[in-house]
């Protein structure tokens, strides 16, 4: 664990250290499209913390929202969602995702949640054992499916594509 990390609100929506951990976080995301995520997220009152380092460093990010629909795996609502989490690879079993998701829990129960939610891919394995080391349960797979409607006045027919035909 690091000597001590400091839990704390961007600096606004062009913070450009939350900015830069989003990126990496999700690369493949336009810098243009995180920032107005970044605006959208904090108008909607999503919780949002930067861990922090001694020296001010940013090194770790959490972003949840709150979810009165559905989800998947939970029994109650509304339910505290973790819409992301990331910590840099230098910082990374020192306890600072512990502290971020500390941070949320600590949000949620004020928010009358009680229950935390997470999602990750299927192939992430290294995601799925960071949830089970910070208390997380896993509770179902899914594959979600898509069909483009393009062509929904035509019939559909056996081996017409054969990546969807199953």
């Amino acid at each position: 664990m690091l000597r001590t990390i400091k839990i704390a609100l961007p600096r606004g929506t062009d913070d450009r250290a939350w900015l830069a951990l989003r990126s990496a976080l999700w690369p493949n995301v336009p810098e243009a499209a995180h920032l107005c995520e970044m605006a959208d997220v904090l108008a909607l009152g999503h919780y949002v913390r930067l861990a922090l380092t001694d020296s001010g460093a940013a090194v770790g990010l959490v972003e949840a929202s709150k979810r009165a629909d559905y989800v998947n795996g939970t029994n109650s609502s509304p339910v505290a969602f973790l819409e992301g989490l990331y910590v840099e690879p230098g910082y990374r079993r020192k306890g600072v995702a512990r502290a971020l998701v500390d941070s949320v829990v600590k949000w949620a129960l004020t928010q009358g949640c009680e229950e935390l939610a997470s999602d990750c891919l299927l192939d992430n394995t290294d995601a799925h054992a960071a949830h089970r080391a910070l208390g997380f349960e896993e509770t179902e797979r899914v594959v979600y499916f898509r069909r483009a409607l393009h062509d929904a006045g035509q019939p559909s027919q056996p081996g017409a594509n054969p990546r969807t035909d199953r």
